[in-house]
């Protein structure tokens, strides 16, 4: 039997409180944009509600700017998977900025799939 196609909607995008990984707790939205100043410890990312997917695989990517790795090269992508917990859930995605931030600035790509198939796929201007 062929599984149901996800439902996933994107609810919020933007700056959000600092996210705790240990909490069950989402972040609280502070600021609907997809321009990002470049601060130290800015939190910015987006919250997805997921349907008709419970059990299955939820991949992420984060992409970044071209930021250095500790021998000069481009950072890989940032990337993991989580299974998806129910059949109702939010799910936060996002990153912070970190010192220096000088490299930091730049489109940030966030992508989500489930099953390998990308449902959301937003890109975050870091700008000084």
């Amino acid at each position: 039997m062929a599984k149901k196609k996800a439902e996933v909607k994107l609810d919020t995008w933007g700056i959000y409180t600092q996210w705790d990984s240990e909490s069950k707790d989402l972040p609280r939205l502070l600021k609907m944009t997809r321009d990002i100043p470049c601060e130290k410890d800015i939190e910015f990312g987006y919250v997805v509600n997921i349907k008709k997917a419970k059990n299955r695989k939820l991949q992420y990517c984060i992409y970044h700017p071209d930021i250095p790795d500790e021998d000069g090269e481009p950072m890989a992508p940032f990337a993991g998977e989580v299974y998806i917990r129910q059949n109702d859930w939010k799910f936060f995605i996002g990153d912070t900025i970190w010192l220096p931030i000088e490299n930091k600035a730049g489109p940030w790509r966030i992508t989500l799939a489930i099953d390998g198939v990308i449902y959301t796929d937003e890109i975050f201007n870091v700008f000084l």
